[in-house]
C-alpha cells in the first residue's frame, strides 16, 4: 500500500478539524454555563503580540480548506480578516470540514508537482503543490490548532489531550 498526499493532508485536515469543532464546542458550553459569555474569548491572546483566538480559529480554517482550494488554483495568501463571533466560528469550522471531505483522493493526488505561489504584501514564494501543503499549510494548520486549544484551556474549558488528538486511524 502506497502512501499519498491525499493520506498526508485530507486524512489529517478531517482528523483536527473535526477534533477542533469539538472542543469549539466544548468551550462554547463552558462560557455560557460559567456566565464568562462567548464575546471575551474572541480576543484572547497567550501573549501580547500572538494574534487573538478569533484569527487562531480563522486560520484553522483557512490552511484547511483555503488551502486545498489555494492549491486547486495555484495561489495562497493571508487570511482575510474577519468579525465572526463564537457561533460564526464553529460554522467555519464546520463547513471548512464538510468542504474538505469533498476532495477526491484521485484529484489531490493529482497536485503532485503542481505550481503554487504564496502572495503577501508584495512577496511571491514558489511551492510544489506537495512542498506547500507539507511544509507550510500543515505546519500552520496544526499551530493554530494548538493555539486556539491552548486558548481555550488557559481560560478554564476543561479539555485535555485526547480532545485534541480527535479520532485516530486505528488499524482496524
Amino acid at each position: 500500500m502506497s502512501f499519498s498526499l491525499y493520506d498526508a493532508t485530507v486524512n489529517t485536515y478531517q482528523q483536527i478539524l473535526g477534533s477542533t469543532l469539538n472542543f469549539l464546542n466544548k468551550g462554547k458550553s463552558h462560557f455560557e454555563e460559567s456566565g464568562d459569555g462567548l464575546t471575551e474569548i474572541l480576543n484572547e491572546q497567550l501573549i501580547e503580540d500572538m494574534l487573538p483566538f478569533r484569527f487562531q480559529v480563522l486560520s484553522v480554517a483557512h490552511h484547511s480548506l483555503g488551502a486545498l482550494k489555494g492549491v486547486q488554483i495555484g495561489e495562497f495568501g493571508p487570511p482575510t480578516p474577519t468579525e465572526l463571533d463564537y457561533s460564526g466560528l464553529v460554522n467555519l469550522v464546520e463547513n471548512s470540514l464538510a468542504g474538505v471531505e469533498g476532495f477526491s483522493k484521485e484529484d489531490v493526488n493529482a497536485w503532485i508537482g503542481k505550481s503554487v505561489v504564496f502572495r503577501m504584501d508584495g512577496m511571491e514564494i514558489p511551492f510544489t503543490a506537495e512542498g506547500f501543503l507539507l511544509s507550510f499549510s500543515l505546519p500552520n494548520f496544526y499551530f493554530h490548532a494548538t493555539t486556539t486549544y491552548d486558548i481555550l484551556r488557559m481560560k478554564g474549558v476543561q479539555i485535555g489531550k485526547r480532545d485534541f488528538l480527535g479520532q485516530l486511524r486505528l488499524n482496524r
